[in-house]
């Protein structure tokens, strides 16, 4: 594995991903074909592609599944509600270690339109 994929999913984030990250599904159950790219190597890619502001096709190949791999693997993800349970996950866990400061924090509304211009 990569430096570059230890340090975007460092082992203790990537044991928090593993409860909410759903099974792998053994497509061709008679053997064959082409070992499945794992999930650590395709969610450090997701945390990249995130964070970078790059393009699913500039997807640098260090990672080592291909760009089309990496956004498949996203929007099963995503469809499987994943990254909403990751963020209930990760807090969780840091408030019961007790590493979780909520003396800074912040509260978003839903914004509406304003009636009639606001007045």
């Amino acid at each position: 594995m990569t430096d570059l994929v230890e340090r975007l999913v460092p082992d203790e984030l990537w044991m928090l991903s593993r409860r909410v990250v759903p099974p792998t599904e053994v497509i061709r159950p008679q053997g064959g074909g082409r070992r499945r790219a794992g999930d650590r190597e395709a969610l450090a890619a997701i945390i990249f592609l995130a964070t970078s502001g790059c393009t699913w096709r500039q997807l640098p190949p260090v990672f080592g599944p291909s760009w089309q791999t990496v956004y498949r693997r996203f929007a099963h993800w995503s469809r499987a509600r994943v990254w909403a349970r990751l963020h209930r996950v990760i807090p969780d866990e840091l408030g019961a270690r007790g590493e979780l400061d909520w003396s800074r924090c912040a509260i978003d509304s839903v914004s509406m339109r304003a009636a009639k211009g606001g007045l």
